[in-house]
């Protein structure tokens, strides 16, 4: 390197926005129909505008995912659903309630449903 150039270095988060952006690329090169999971919780907000940025100046080209719960605050269903409108995207709700109502899970005494998400979630993978 000559004594006058700058090197040129890229930073270990843009290195992680790249790989990451490269990967969700390629998930839609090669798979049939993806989904990108999205509760409102800040690692699904972060890979919402990462799936962003990968497809600019189009649109995300697959659907987004939640599985409802039940449980949520307002203001994430609120925020979940603006999103969807600004970003023109498909939603999916796969819904812990109506799972229960369907008999396809059955809530556990202490009221918790993180368990009984996974059903519900392949289930709506499945459909």
């Amino acid at each position: 390197m000559s004594s006058g150039s700058a090197a040129y270095q890229v930073s270990q988060l843009d290195e992680l926005e790249a790989e990451s952006i490269f990967v969700m690329r390629e998930v839609v090169a090669e798979m049939e129909r993806p989904v990108l999971l999205f509760s409102g919780g800040k690692d699904s907000i972060v890979m919402l505008r990462l799936a962003q940025k990968a497809f600019a100046p189009a649109g995300i080209p697959f659907p987004v995912m939640h599985v409802d719960t039940g449980h949520n605050f307002p203001e994430v269903l609120d925020y979940r659903d603006r999103r969807v409108t600004e970003l023109n995207l498909h939603l999916i709700v796969a819904s812990v309630p109506e799972a229960l109502t369907r008999g396809l899970v059955r809530e556990s005494g202490d009221g918790m449903r993180n368990r009984i998400q996974t059903p519900v979630l392949l289930d709506a993978v499945e459909k």
